[in-house]
Order: structure tokens, then sequence, then C-alpha cells
């Protein structure tokens, strides 16, 4: 019986079980930690579309891998070095920001904080354009000069560190009041997300387009330099003349009227809301396949 059971044992020599000790569970617990907080990271700047980016190269770089493509292969073997040093350069403020983060975190609270928002994430909705078209036809009729940033897919995070926060609803009385001449706020971009003012007196990159018109002051260059990093639509109110624009996917279109405003952010909050049936039936499709193989 012993010499059968010893057999039974010796079949099972190649199957190792390792013993998890409590350093091993620490290790887990922090590289799990910081995973999270880099993902994170990734998604509330444009550094996410980077690496969309770069998650397709890397699948160009498999199949190339798989069907011998030997000149693509040469191509990415070459240029990957080069490739890594230069994201470094170009994103080297987002990074040292993100390290300054990090020294910045509640571990606990900031998971269970993000979380929560996370579930309540709903886009552009028919109360908030209307108290965004409400606010920018009066700055227009008192010549009140606003730049207004609604956020969509990439997050404008970078962005939003370099103003005020103040997550608040949105309102036109709110958004008229941060725009008053001589208040503290007025000066700077205010950006929208998840239907609340998110920040204000946020610094937006300038376009360095020489096609655009001369007399276009910074606001209009903040819009446009702005849509042209990001999906993001900007509305513009010129102090001087109270014309209303708004740029998006680098383009600029003025003299807009109220009722052309309100169909632009209508088409928005149509293509958002399309945008969330399809991840619904995405995941409720993925639910579905779970169930069958069970």
């Amino acid at each position: 019986m012993k010499k059968i059971l010893a057999e039974i044992i010796s079949q099972f020599d190649w199957l190792y079980l390792p013993k998890i000790t409590f350093a091993d569970i620490l290790e887990i617990i922090i590289l799990s930690y910081l995973i999270y907080h880099i993902i994170l990271w990734f998604k509330n700047t444009r550094a996410w579309t980077l690496l969309k980016g770069i998650a397709v190269l890397l699948i160009l770089m498999s199949i190339s891998y798989v069907f011998k493509l030997n000149t693509l292969m040469w191509i990415f073997k070459n240029t990957i070095n080069v490739g890594i040093l230069a994201v470094i350069i170009l994103f080297q403020p987002e990074l040292r920001r993100a390290l300054e983060e990090l020294g910045r975190k509640k571990i606990l609270a900031d998971v269970i904080i993000r979380d929560d928002k996370n579930e309540k994430n709903d886009k552009l909705s028919a109360e908030t354009i209307q108290e965004l078209v409400a606010a920018s036809i009066e700055m227009s009729k008192n010549k009140t000069g606003a730049l207004i940033v609604v956020e969509q897919e990439v997050a404008l995070g970078e962005y939003v560190s370099t103003g005020i926060n103040i997550d608040a609803a949105i309102s036109k009385q709110l958004i008229v009041n941060i725009f008053e001449h001589n208040t503290p706020l007025h000066d700077g971009a205010v950006i929208i997300r998840n239907n609340r003012i998110i920040a204000a007196t946020c610094y937006l990159p300038l376009t360095g387009r020489s096609d655009l018109n001369k007399d276009l002051g910074t606001r209009h260059r903040a819009a446009v330099g702005i849509s042209e990093v990001s999906d993001s639509i900007t509305i513009i109110v010129s102090e001087e003349t109270g014309a209303i624009s708004v740029a998006q996917g680098g383009t600029l279109t003025s003299n807009l009227d109220p009722e052309t405003l309100r169909k632009q952010f209508t088409s928005l909050q149509n293509k958002a809301t399309e945008s969330r049936r399809q991840r619904r039936r995405k995941k409720g499709g993925k639910k579905n396949e779970k169930k069958a193989v069970k």
C-alpha cells in the first residue's frame, strides 16, 4: 500500500506549490497599489491616449513576429529605444506630477473615493446643456469674456491641476459669477467633467497655428490649443464683441447663435448616450458569455 501511495505521489512531482509568506503578501499589496495608481494616472491625463497607441504598436509587433514580417520587425527593433526616450522627454511634466501626487495619496480613502466617482460617472445632461447655453447668452449680452472646456473621453487632469478645485453643480448664476470682471476666478478656463464644474482659472496650451485670424485673443488660441490635444469641446465668449464661439477638433466656429450652440451640445449628448449604450451592451454580452460557460 505504501509503495502504491509513493508511486501516486511521485506522479505529481512536477506540481510545485510555493510557500506564501507575509513578505510575498506585502509585495503583492504594494505592487497592486502602484499598478492601480499608474493606470489611474494614465486615465486622468492625455497619456491614456498614448497608452492606447502603444498597445496598437505592440499588437502590430506581435503580428509581425508571427507572420515573419522582417521589414516591420527591423523598424520596430531600431526605433523602440528612441521611442521610449522620446516618451519620457515628451511626458516629463506629467511624470513628475504623477510622482508628486503619489506622495500625497491617502491610500484607502483615495481608492474608495475614486471608485465611488467612477460609479457616478455620467456625461453631459440636458440640464447641463441648458445652463451652459443660458450662461453663454447672458455673458454674451454683457460682453463678459469666458472660456469653458467640457471634457469628453480624453481626460484633462493635467490641466485641472493648474487651476483651483471647485467641484460644484453647474448653474448659470455660478458660471456668470466666476467670469465676472475683477473676481478672483475670472482669469483662465473653467473645466467641466461629469456635469460638474471641476476647476476654474485653469491654464490651457496655446495653439501654434499661424493660419488663425490675427485678431483672435488668448482665449480663442487657448480654446483651439486644448481642442488640438484632446476631444474636448470649448465655449468662448469674446470680451470685445460678445460673440460666442466653439472650438472642437482643432476647428474654431465663430459667431454662433443660441440655437446653433444648443444643437452642438445636444449632438454631443447624443453621441455620449450612444457610447454608453454600446459599453453596456458589451458588458452585458460578456456577462452572458460567462453564464453560458458556467
